[in-house]
């Protein structure tokens, strides 16, 4: 059996040039997406160009297949070349709890559900972050609401969208389904955990905190929350939902 790399989503940016960003791009050419200067290591227009064509290629749509690496992408792009894995290590400060896949566990909870619910345990979720409630609170229940029906045991797991691969977990369902109330896909709830939270997504207030954690990391999010709303569509209960 070949190692697989490891690869860190904070290395594969525009203008950086490093042996992950040159890994991606030996991913990008096994999947058929066009550089034409071959794997030098370094992230321009051309590795930009095929990387957005892999995030059509996995079904993103519009602004969202931008060439920009995020994990959903980044992490499918490693498991359907067999190259990489991603390995994320650059997990903003408050969110040290980083764990392994096999770490995650997926016992329901069963959490209270409903949208006075949501507030309370995203008033704890922002607690545990150090976000501001004022920002936190609203762009956190908004989530819920628009992504699990604010924690409605129906839908605490998505088996129907582009995640729903993998071997069977131990809830029964395929491994890279969304769970939770904020609906965290098992690789992100891991690598953006909250130390003192729950090991399992099912769990609110840690599904919602890795959530924190990662829009700080992926949207820049600030760390008092007061951009998340305009970052972060889904958050934003004046927009239209839109899928983070």
């Amino acid at each position: 059996m070949v190692a697989l790399s490891n690869v860190q989503l904070s290395n594969v940016r525009f203008g950086k040039r490093n042996e992950d960003v040159r890994i991606v791009q030996q991913a990008l050419i096994k999947r058929g997406r066009e550089i034409p200067d071959g794997a030098t290591g370094l992230f321009g227009e051309q590795t930009k160009n095929a990387y957005q064509a892999e995030q059509l290629a996995q079904g993103f749509q519009g602004t969202d297949a931008d060439g920009i690496p995020g994990p959903t992408s980044l992490a499918e792009l490693g498991r359907r070349s067999g190259l990489f894995r991603l390995d994320d290590g650059s997990v903003p400060s408050g969110g040290a709890g980083k764990l392994t896949l096999a770490q995650v566990t997926f016992r329901d909870p069963d959490d209270d559900s409903g949208e006075a619910a949501m507030r309370a345990y995203a008033r704890k979720a922002c607690e545990l972050t150090g976000m501001e409630p004022e920002f936190g609170v609203p762009a956190l229940s908004t989530i819920a609401k628009r992504e699990s029906a604010s924690n409605h045991p129906r839908f605490r797991v998505n088996t129907t969208d582009m995640n729903a691969t993998g071997r069977k977990a131990a809830d029964g369902h395929p491994l890279n389904c969304s769970r939770g109330a904020t609906q965290c896909i098992p690789a992100t709830f891991a690598t953006y955990h909250q130390a003192g939270t729950a090991t399992t997504p099912y769990d609110v207030v840690a599904c919602m905190c890795a959530t924190v954690n990662y829009v700080r990391h992926r949207y820049r999010v600030n760390e008092s929350g007061s951009n998340f709303a305009a970052r972060v569509q889904q958050a934003d209960p004046r927009r239209a939902p839109h899928w983070y």
